[in-house]
């Protein structure tokens, strides 16, 4: 069988790369090894933040802003609540050096974004912080960036609305089969999977944690990261209100960029519970050997270190809780580019942990990529090797 493009991987990025391909009219086959969207990789978890004042560089504002277009697209054609805009707040003392997703003063940078690219904000004091935005115990100094326009993205239905909308528009999809090879053949590339061999015009490979199956040249960057994921109960039904209508949030309470956490409201009523994270960069991996259990000692060290006394309105009690994981380069940037070793493939992983917020126009330019071999957002910032 021949194909236009073939799709190795329907997560974040694979979903709306098959999406946007079959959107164009393209013959297009995906591939999943399991049946996305699922818990295995990193599209899961029921919410991921959006925000376009993205501190992590500028070059990552254009794909945000066009996302944001597409996933209003997709909810009027797929009947279903994809995008949520209830404000987002970053939160850092003003002096202290808050690195995250590679920068080193990610407060200070989401300010400039939001400067450089006119999204709508504003910065608030630790006063006006308090006062605003009662059900964050602050440390005291904390300076605020509030961008009311940000807010977070339901990951599974994304995924899932995508898929079919791509199936209804003609596309192949294929689970619980993996690629396992190809050869570049100049004018075409020839796909192995576990149960056969295709043709095809272009390989993208969107494999998340999986990736360096396909892309080994990326081996000695990439780290595998495990990530834990909490959902924890109210003390009292009545705190409720103040957490339904809270922004998203990310929180960097003092000088210890390891204190940093982030956090979502109550978006599934007082059962599903408040959902709150920190991220880890010690611990490495693999997609098919992590520990998927997270144990009754995590969950009371996050309590107890990072949500008791910031988010009083959270009891101990965890409601729900899961492991995902971050496909990590260096300084947290993102890979879309063809491979040199073979042309006809092209590469969009990792996204080092920040990646869904830009899933739906990184889709867009990857069907460009493969079928025109140009892109309308500039991808030249994410290059193997980048200028």
């Amino acid at each position: 069988m021949r194909y236009d493009v073939v799709v190795a991987g329907l997560g974040a990025m694979g979903s709306a790369t098959v999406y946007q391909l079959a959107k164009s009219g393209a013959s297009v086959l995906g591939i999943d090894r399991h049946r996305p969207p699922h818990t295995l990789g990193s599209t899961h978890g029921d919410t991921r933040i959006t925000r376009v004042a993205v501190g992590e560089g500028f070059e990552y504002v254009p794909l945000v802003r066009r996302s944001h277009e597409i996933w209003r697209e997709i909810e009027a054609q797929a009947g279903v609540d994809i995008l949520t805009r209830c404000g987002g707040l970053v939160m850092a003392p003003p002096r202290a050096s808050f690195a995250l997703h590679g920068t080193g003063s990610f407060l200070e940078r989401t300010a400039a974004a939001g400067h450089a690219f006119d999204v709508g904000h504003e910065a608030l004091g630790a006063a006006e912080l308090a006062a605003r935005f009662p059900q964050f115990a602050l440390a005291g100094d904390e300076q605020g960036f509030y961008e009311p326009g940000a807010g977070f993205v339901r990951p599974e239905r994304a995924v899932e609305a995508q898929l079919r909308l791509a199936r209804e528009l003609g596309a192949t999809l294929v689970f619980d089969e993996r690629v396992i090879g190809y050869d570049d053949r100049g004018s075409q590339v020839s796909v192995r999977t576990t149960s056969g061999t295709m043709e095809a015009t272009t390989l993208v490979v969107t494999a998340g944690p999986w990736v360096t199956e396909l892309a080994p040249e990326l081996a000695p960057q990439v780290r595998i990261l495990r990530q834990v994921l909490f959902w924890f109960d109210l003390r009292d039904p009545s705190s409720y209100d103040g957490l339904r209508d809270s922004p998203v949030y990310i929180w960097c309470p003092g000088a210890d960029p390891d204190d940093a956490i982030y956090g979502f409201p109550m978006v599934d009523g007082p059962a599903g519970g408040a959902k709150v994270a920190r991220e880890q960069y010690a611990v490495e991996t693999t997609a098919d050997e992590v520990d998927r259990t997270v144990t009754l000692e995590e969950t009371e060290e996050m309590y107890e270190h990072h949500v008791r006394d910031r988010l009083p309105a959270l009891s101990g009690r965890c409601v729900k809780s899961a492991v995902c994981l971050y496909t990590e380069l260096p300084g947290s940037r993102f890979v879309i580019d063809r491979l040199p070793s073979a042309p006809n493939v092209v590469v969009a992983s990792p996204c080092s942990g920040h990646g869904f917020k830009h899933s739906a126009a990184i889709g867009e330019a990857l069907a460009q990529l493969a079928t025109r071999g140009e892109t309308e957002i500039d991808l030249s910032a994410f290059a193997l090797v980048p200028p």
